[in-house]
């Protein structure tokens, strides 16, 4: 079990101020230069004694429009997948009506039946466009 370290307030702010100033390039710089193992020890330290502004944020501005923008893409993928869910639905279907078909026929081979089929639809489909 590691130990637990305990760091006093003049350290914490005198490492604040070291980012601040500049002599520790970042957060993680001055955690590595003073052997810190916290990952997020320093960054809470910052926040807490220094200036907020340097620690790294992603700040994300939308207008109005993109906004509606992207709940329509939204919707527009929620709407596709339930498409394709029917899709592969329908296929299933389609695959248990032809083996049960079959199985009624008396067709044993399946795959040999719809290879057959294939054949005879290509050759159906080349006559009817000479016409």
């Amino acid at each position: 079990m590691k130990a637990l370290v305990q760091y006093s307030e003049a350290f914490k702010l005198q490492v604040v101020r070291e980012i601040e100033e500049g002599k520790q390039a970042s957060c993680n710089a001055a955690k590595e230069a003073y052997g810190i193992r916290g990952a997020m020890t320093v960054s809470r330290w910052v926040r807490k004694y220094g200036r907020s502004d340097l620690i790294r944020k992603v700040i994300r501005v939308e207008t109005t429009e993109e906004r509606s923008e992207l709940r329509k893409m939204k919707d527009r993928v929620r709407e596709l997948e339930k498409a394709l869910v029917d899709a592969h639905l329908d296929l299933r279907l389609e695959r248990a009506w032809l083996e049960l078909a079959c199985e009624a026929g008396g067709i044993q081979d399946v795959e040999e039946f719809k290879k057959k089929r294939a054949g005879m639809l290509s050759t159906v489909g080349s006559k009817v466009g000479r016409k």
